[in-house]
């Protein structure tokens, strides 16, 4: 392997990762906000039932 070779060899590996690298972050983003949105999923859903659970006891207590 001359120069030239290693070079353009080592160009192309540094170009690769980088893309790796750019789609890493671009799913550690994404995975962010879907962790988020189901949190927010989750709350709602703790919402509801906390909700049905206090009307069905005023509901029993009557």
């Amino acid at each position: 392997m001359d120069l030239e070779e290693f070079e353009a060899q080592t160009r192309s590996t540094i170009e690769q990762t980088l893309n790796q690298l750019h789609t890493a972050s671009l799913l550690v983003g994404q995975l962010e906000t879907q962790i988020a949105e189901t949190g927010k999923t989750v709350q709602t859903l703790s919402q509801l039932i906390e909700n049905f659970i206090a009307q069905q006891r005023r509901q029993s207590s009557r």
